[in-house]
């Protein structure tokens, strides 16, 4: 009898710390991590010839590879992208998350590596010019984000419509389905650019990005903030803001050195 106690204890210890491990395992790389990103809101994150990349996927390789972690990246929705980190689907979350003070409730994030800067993406001829324009228009939204949360609260007057993804928001402002878009803005300048749209306002704001991870799950956060500190003061922060976000603001805080 003592020893089936003590095989069912050891067994039930084993487990326990399998559980409490999340998604994360060892490699010959380092420890991997699992990483919910999407692959359709470029140049943040996006998916080119079958890898994740863009300025937040390539900044947490660097970050990682700072501190013995190696991402593997795996693509979701946003709208089910916090909700993934904080069942252990995936153990960060990589998708220029505004870490505001209602998600914080949920999740936890890294120390800020970039700033929220929202616009408005819309189509000659459908009579958008700037945030007061879109009252009684049908506006497109991510579903969850920052700019869903902005256009229900600042402009209750425009009729949202949520979207899961960036691709079907395009698709219904191509089709004439919405007459806006509201959406972070070096997205919106991207696709902007790529389907002859136009950003008729840029709406700055003070909400930092961070790097979402399970709430309680100190150890990771950390890892990724020591990380963090090492990519910009070495000046790889600065080099991938050139190569993918080179038209919005360099914060001081993000300087070499800083």
């Amino acid at each position: 009898m003592k020893t089936l106690l003590s095989r069912v204890i050891a067994l039930t210890t084993v487990a326990v710390a399998l559980a409490a491990c999340g998604s994360t395992k060892d490699s010959g790389a380092g420890t991997v991590i699992r990483v919910g990103t999407l692959g359709d809101a470029p140049p943040n994150v996006y998916q080119e010839n079958g890898q994740y990349t863009g300025f937040d996927n390539e900044l947490l390789k660097a970050v990682a590879g700072k501190v013995g972690l190696t991402p593997e990246f795996v693509g979701t929705d946003f709208s089910a992208l916090l909700g993934q980190v904080g069942n252990r689907t995936f153990d960060v979350g990589s998708s220029a998350i505004a870490a505001t003070e209602e998600r914080k409730k949920n999740v936890d994030f890294s120390d800020s590596y970039d700033f929220e800067y929202m616009s408005i993406l819309t189509t000659d001829g459908a009579g958008v010019s700037d945030e007061n324009s879109l009252k009684g228009k049908r506006v497109a939204v991510i579903q969850a984000t920052v700019g869903d949360n902005y256009l229900t609260k600042q402009l209750p007057e425009a009729q949202a419509v949520r979207f899961p993804t960036y691709d079907a928001g395009i698709a219904a402002l191509k089709s004439g389905g919405v007459q806006a878009f509201v959406l972070d803005l070096t997205i919106a300048k991207k696709y902007a650019a790529d389907n002859g749209f136009k950003v008729t306002k840029a709406i700055t704001t003070d909400v930092p990005h961070g790097f979402a991870v399970r709430k309680g799950n100190t150890e990771l956060r950390d890892k990724l903030n020591s990380g963090l500190k090492q990519v910009i003061a070495d000046g790889t922060w600065l080099k991938l803001h050139d190569k993918f976000i080179p038209d919005t603001p360099v914060p001081a805080q993000f300087k070499p050195g800083a």
